[in-house]
């Protein structure tokens, strides 16, 4: 029986394909005498490919073209089959009826089981389509096979092309997103050399400036000196007309000298920071009795009465709004409309290290402010700490605050000119940093309206 056995495999091992590894359908044979389905060589042998090997031993077939189908073969395989089948039936043993004990010869095409001759005579299987089980299992074996190599390998070979359709098309879309940021950064590139340009000229135009200012000062000083010298009579004659010349050039000091705020748009930066966006609300509590909170929590109003009792407002904290959230962590942003009000103050209150002499550090409890200042018609720009004391050529309409936890950066925009108003940096933070809002202080007979924090959603509109 084992030789038997060996004997059997060794022939199914003859009419099986090393590629499928099932039964032989449409079999081709190759020079180098290896057979294969036809189909799965087809598969192995794709278009585009330089070299046609044997998938079993490698060799490449000195001839190109694609074999025919081998038909003795095929035969070979048929009969195979149906021996193979006879031989591990005979082997096995034939199974028997679980009632009858009888032989399952029949098969039952309506129930799709194997029956007894007893059972097929029965009233369950009267009427039913039988045949015999060596011809139902040789048209069982040809559906399979069938299904395999027409059905499913079609299938296989649609799949195959998708997949090999979803890879180029993938490395397409990679090549066309690098090349849309690379062109980004080219542009961006472009507009930081440009933005860095017109700074340089505007910066030379202000030392030009600086410089005339400096010089017409020392011809008027030695005017006055020489009209000075002169006798009473021609001193006399003279000082009017020297008198008012110098109140003019006197007067030119603030725009020769007072540095202007620059006004440097980076394109795309507020869409880029919108991401970021967080929805805050004000604590509805404050410690002065001049300042009103609105229901929704998001805007603050100075009511009229608040006298400053310090020359340096940003140090009186009874005047500040803290907002109701803390972040210690990631990056965030959020804006701040301060339309109506003519002075006001705008930043986060935090706990930080300080660097002392030497490399020794101590924790500290500040703010870090942006404030807003009227001088006559002139709006300023001021920073607390920081060297920011600037004027602004108009009041700012809405400001933008993005805060970057680690590491610690607070930055200040222009929202409405998508242009850098100032950045603190670097701020070793040690405690969460919360925002903090102040619309003042107010100026005599001027009446103020109220600081609203920009809704999250609508602020992302408007950049659309």
């Amino acid at each position: 029986m084992t030789t038997a056995m060996e004997k059997l495999q060794e022939l199914q091992r003859e009419i099986t394909c090393a590629i499928c590894r099932g039964y032989f359908s449409e079999p081709v044979t190759i020079t180098c005498g290896h057979s294969f389905c036809k189909t799965c060589l087809s598969w192995s042998w794709r278009v585009g490919l330089t070299t046609f090997s044997c998938p079993e031993c490698r060799q490449v077939p000195q001839v190109r073209e694609f074999p025919a189908v081998n038909v003795r073969l095929a035969q070979l395989t048929d009969l195979s089959r149906e021996l193979c089948s006879l031989l591990l039936q005979s082997a096995k043993g034939q199974h028997q009826c679980g009632r009858h004990k009888k032989a399952l010869k029949l098969f039952c095409e309506d129930d799709q089981t194997p029956v007894c001759v007893r059972c097929s005579q029965s009233p369950d299987h009267g009427a039913h389509k039988l045949s015999p089980v060596e011809e139902a299992a040789h048209n069982c074996r040809k559906k399979l096979q069938h299904l395999q190599n027409h059905v499913v390998g079609k299938h296989l070979e649609e799949a195959e092309k998708l997949l090999a359709q979803e890879a180029r098309s993938a490395a397409h879309w990679d090549w066309m997103i690098i090349g849309e940021y690379n062109r980004l950064h080219r542009f961006l590139m472009e507009e930081e050399f440009q933005s860095l340009e017109r700074m340089r000229q505007e910066e030379r135009a202000r030392q030009d400036r600086i410089s005339q200012h400096m010089q017409t000062l020392q011809d008027l000083m030695q005017e006055l000196q020489k009209t000075g010298d002169q006798p009473n009579v021609e001193l006399l004659q003279e000082v009017k007309q020297l008198l008012g010349r110098s109140g003019s050039i006197l007067s030119q000091r603030a725009k020769a000298v007072i540095p202007e705020l620059r006004e440097c748009p980076i394109p795309g930066m507020i869409q880029m920071l919108s991401q970021f966006r967080v929805d805050i609300t004000m604590v509805p509590t404050s410690a002065s009795p001049f300042l009103t909170i609105s229901e929704d929590k998001r805007s603050v109003k100075a009511e009229e009465g608040w006298q400053l009792e310090t020359s340096h407002p940003e140090a009186d904290f009874s005047h500040y709004i803290f907002a109701e959230q803390a972040f210690n962590s990631g990056r965030q942003y959020w804006e701040v409309d301060v339309t109506q009000l003519s002075q006001w103050i705008l930043g986060i209150h935090t706990t930080y290290l300080r660097r002392k002499r030497g490399r020794n550090v101590d924790s500290c409890t500040s703010t870090f402010l942006l404030c807003c200042v009227k001088k006559e018609e002139d709006y300023y720009l001021q920073t607390h700490p920081g060297s920011l004391d600037h004027r602004v050529k108009g009041s700012v309409l809405r400001v933008g605050l993005y805060l970057e936890h680690n590491p610690g950066t607070l930055v200040f925009y222009n929202v409405l000119q998508s242009s850098l108003i100032y950045r603190f940096h670097p701020i070793l933070f040690t405690a969460p940093v919360t925002p903090i809002f102040c619309p003042g202080p107010p100026l005599p007979g001027i009446k103020s309206g109220p600081m609203t924090l920009c809704p999250v959603e609508s602020c992302r509109h408007s950049y659309l």
